[in-house]
C-alpha cells in the first residue's frame, strides 16, 4: 500500500488582488500543494495563519498599513511559525535584505516562472532555504557601507571547520557540494551546519549567511 501524499498548505499575503489571483491558479494546480486563505495585507496574515496553520506563506514585501518585514517578525515569533517565502519585484530591494533579516527562508522574483515557484514552495516547506549569493552579498554590501559589523557571539565559537562551511555556505553552496569541496562527507557537512546553525541562533541558512556578513566574519566585497 502507498502512503497518502501530505498535501502542504500555503497562504498568500500580497496586497494586489491580480498577483494573489495568480499565484492561487499556479499553486493549486500542482499536487500535493494549496492555498488554504489569502491576505491583502501583512496585518491581516497572522489571524489568517493561526487559523489555517500553513506550511508556507508567500508574503510580499511592500505592503499599505503592516509591510512583509513586520509581518514577517511577528510569523516568526510564533510557537509553530511557518516557513516565509518573500516575494518580490526586484531584488535588490533593502525590504527583501530587512525581510530575510526578520526570519524568511528565501526570495523569489514575482516573475519566476512557475515551476520555480513550486520547487521553492517545496524546498522551503522541507526547512531548507533559497539563497540567492550574489543578491544576499550585493544588499548586505550596501548595508554594511552605513553600519559598524554587529556583534555576533557565537561567530568567535566556531572551530576552523566550521568556519570553512559557514564561508561556503555564504556562496550558496549545497551540502553536497561542500562536501566535495572541502572533501569530506555529506554528513559530515551536515553536523557542521547543524553546528553552525546553533552556534549563531540561526533558524536557517539565510541567518547565517547574514550573520556572516553583519559581523564582518565575511565581506560582502
Amino acid at each position: 500500500m502507498t502512503s497518502p501524499t501530505v498535501t502542504l498548505k500555503v497562504v498568500i499575503a500580497d496586497d494586489e488582488g491580480l498577483i494573489r489571483a495568480g499565484l492561487r491558479v499556479i499553486i493549486d494546480a500542482e499536487p500535493g500543494l494549496s492555498v488554504v486563505g489569502e491576505a491583502a495585507d501583512g496585518a491581516e496574515v497572522v489571524p489568517v495563519v493561526r487559523r489555517e496553520r500553513p506550511d508556507v506563506v508567500l508574503m510580499d514585501v511592500r505592503m499599505p498599513a503592516v509591510d512583509g518585514i513586520q509581518a514577517t517578525r511577528r510569523l516568526v515569533a510564533m510557537d509553530e511559525p511557518p516557513k516565509v517565502l518573500v516575494v518580490t519585484t526586484f531584488e535588490n530591494d533593502d525590504y527583501v535584505y530587512e525581510a530575510l533579516r526578520a526570519g524568511a527562508s528565501g526570495f523569489l522574483l514575482k516573475r519566476t516562472r512557475p515551476d520555480e515557484l513550486v520547487h521553492a514552495i517545496k524546498l522551503v516547506a522541507a526547512g531548507e532555504s533559497l539563497l540567492f549569493p550574489a543578491a544576499i552579498r550585493t544588499l548586505a554590501g550596501r548595508r554594511s557601507s552605513d553600519a559598524r559589523p554587529s556583534e555576533v557571539p557565537g561567530i568567535g565559537r566556531l572551530t576552523g571547520r566550521e568556519g570553512d562551511v559557514l564561508r561556503l555556505m555564504t556562496r550558496g553552496l549545497s551540502n553536497g557540494e561542500i562536501a566535495a569541496e572541502l572533501v569530506v562527507s555529506q554528513e559530515t557537512v551536515k553536523t557542521h551546519v547543524g553546528n553552525v546553525l546553533t552556534k549563531l541562533g540561526a533558524r536557517d541558512r539565510t541567518q547565517a549567511v547574514i550573520a556572516a556578513y553583519e559581523s564582518g566574519f565575511v565581506s560582502p566585497r
